[in-house]
């Protein structure tokens, strides 16, 4: 069995390409709608988790199915689980990849790059009133609680779930702060989403092109808008692949 760590859209699409390829497959994801979102492979080679896993139930289900390898396909910036994973894949004695999907190129003056959620915060303060936040739900209480951010009118658009919203709410956001829509965005409705929310600053990450990074600074140039990019986080991995082809080339092994 292969195990792979899947909650994202490449990742599920990793999945399918290594099941299409012969391989059996444990997918980790961390939702009901993620492991629902996989199961409509309907494989029977396909063992879905939708518990979120630390080190000890990584090694748990390594050793309950059996897994010769581990990907990591996790989002890019879901630098627990890949630390997570790595360290149960020493104690297991099992092979570790990350699939890393590539950065986006940014040729646009004004991006700001930052290295946390602190950092983000306080220049996103300093660039505008009006804080529009596409760093997805799990990290809001980074702004929603900064002491940067305090006079600030921050939107938060997050994925249209009844856990996400019921986050925002316990963060004291009110309706109109949220946009629930899930994504990726085109340019055209970026910019006109930035418009309605009167965005002064946007807050993002670099997702790649598949997590709609390409169209957001896209329409923030359009728009004139300044970008505070938080930048991924700086891990060592022991091997990586950048293709669904090398990651296939190395499950042969």
């Amino acid at each position: 069995m292969i195990f792979v760590a899947a909650g994202t859209q490449d990742g599920r699409e990793l999945v399918k390409a290594l099941l299409d390829a012969g391989h059996a497959v444990v997918a980790s994801v961390v939702s009901r709608y993620g492991a629902e979102l996989l199961e409509q492979y309907g494989d029977g080679r396909l063992v879905v988790n939708d518990k979120p896993l630390d080190e000890d139930a990584m090694m748990e289900l390594s050793r309950h199915q059996h897994i010769r390898l581990m990907v990591d396909a996790s989002h890019p910036y879901a630098e627990n689980v890949s630390r997570n994973a790595m360290a149960a894949c020493r104690r297991a004695g099992i092979p570790y990849l990350r699939y890393e999907r590539p950065n986006t190129p940014i040729h646009y003056e004004k991006v700001y790059r930052v290295q946390g959620y602190e950092e983000a915060a306080r220049q996103a303060a300093a660039l505008g009133k009006h804080v529009f936040l596409t760093t997805g739900s799990r990290n809001l209480k980074a702004f929603t609680e900064s002491p940067y951010l305090k006079d600030c009118v921050l939107t938060a658009r997050v994925l249209p779930s009844a856990e996400v919203l019921a986050e925002c709410a316990g963060l004291g956001l009110s309706p109109k702060q949220i946009v629930a829509m899930q994504g990726p965005f085109s340019r055209k409705l970026n910019e006109e989403l930035f418009r309605q929310y009167e965005a002064e600053v946007i807050v993002t990450k670099n997702g790649g092109q598949i997590g709609g990074a390409d169209t957001k600074f896209e329409a923030a140039e359009a728009l004139g808008l300044p970008v505070v990019l938080i930048e991924r986080p700086v891990i060592e991995y022991p091997a990586v692949a950048g293709t669904f082809e090398e990651v296939l080339a190395y499950a042969m092994k």
